[in-house]
């Protein structure tokens, strides 16, 4: 997972995530129908949200928010975000993530 470079004052919401964050952290996954990595890591964030409280999953069809993936240039999925308490980016990945990882981004998040 990398570092978000630059804090340019984003902040996403339950407007946008059509749903609400977590008290703590969100995973925000943007998945696509035929995508086979997408399945994995919705597991994969399904299961850490579960087991670390506070922390909410949001899955994003990709393809029915054009111009949110657009905004936050999103060029492939899945593609994960760690967000903070407030909404900001705090770790982003592309591909499957590993479970490790995402627990370790958390860590930087809440």
């Amino acid at each position: 997972m990398r570092v978000r470079g630059r804090d340019d004052g984003k902040r996403l919401g339950a407007a946008e995530l059509g749903g609400e964050r977590g008290e703590r952290a969100t995973l925000v996954q943007f998945s696509s129908a035929f995508c086979a990595p997408c399945r994995a890591t919705r597991r994969i964030l399904g299961e850490i949200a579960a087991m670390v409280p506070g922390v909410t999953h949001v899955e994003i069809d990709a393809e029915a928010r054009l111009d949110l993936v657009r905004e936050l240039r999103v060029l492939r999925t899945p593609t994960v975000l760690v967000l903070d308490a407030e909404g900001r980016e705090v770790r982003r990945a592309t591909g499957q993530p590993r479970k490790a990882d995402v627990i370790a981004a958390l860590g930087e998040a809440v």
